[in-house]
């Protein structure tokens, strides 16, 4: 009788690294807000960022705001896993943060800017990149005209912008489409790649 094989490994896979990014105006925020109602349980790193907040918005929710000068020296110091300036503001994911809950066993999931997910996917290989997208691009232009967020030049620069990160798509594992109203399904879709990713033989864990 042949021994019964050890599935130890199999039954007990490595955390996973999750990158969401994709278009602005996409509903990235939306997707994480969905994660958080229910599993499967994810450590969430909230970006730090010197940009000013917006009506509705708090400390820690969506970003973590800070004064310039001290992302600055955060930044010198190596702080950051990736860091990037997107529309004149700083934007960067504490490097501590993300291999403490690794290293605690934890699945990790970054949202960062098209910019920051290939930094990151080349310092870490393993790391899983996720795009989110609107199937055209007239419906990321009506969602972020809703937005009332932006000047007329800022819109017409983040839908030149968009154009451009669109050609980056070959460059990520993954792509979710969030149709009109679909946040719920978009969730789902991360939710399912994460599922199928903590399921594939011989995946590395990433090390940070």
């Amino acid at each position: 009788m042949n021994p019964e094989p050890d599935l130890s490994s199999y039954l007990n896979p490595p955390p996973l690294l999750v990158i969401l990014s994709g278009l602005s105006g996409a509903g990235k925020d939306a997707v994480l807000a969905e994660l958080r109602k229910d599993g499967p349980p994810l450590e969430i790193i909230v970006t730090m960022t010197t940009r000013a907040l917006r009506p509705g918005e708090r400390d820690g929710a969506p970003y973590h705001f800070i004064s310039r000068d001290r992302f600055l020296a955060m930044r010198d110091a190596g702080e950051f896993l990736e860091w990037a300036e997107v529309y004149g503001n700083y934007y960067g994911n504490s490097r501590s943060e993300v291999r403490a809950a690794l290293d605690a066993g934890k699945d990790v999931l970054l949202k960062v800017d098209v910019q920051g997910a290939a930094t990151i996917k080349q310092l870490v290989p393993e790391a899983i990149a996720v795009f989110l997208a609107t199937p055209t691009l007239a419906m990321l232009e009506a969602r972020l005209r809703n937005r009332r967020t932006e000047s007329s030049s800022d819109l017409a620069l983040r839908l030149k912008t968009a154009a451009r990160e669109l050609e980056q798509l070959p460059r990520f594992d993954y792509v979710v489409m969030n149709d009109e109203g679909g946040i719920k399904q978009a969730a789902a879709d991360v939710r399912a790649i994460i599922t199928a990713e903590k399921g594939r033989i011989g995946r590395r864990r990433p090390t940070v």
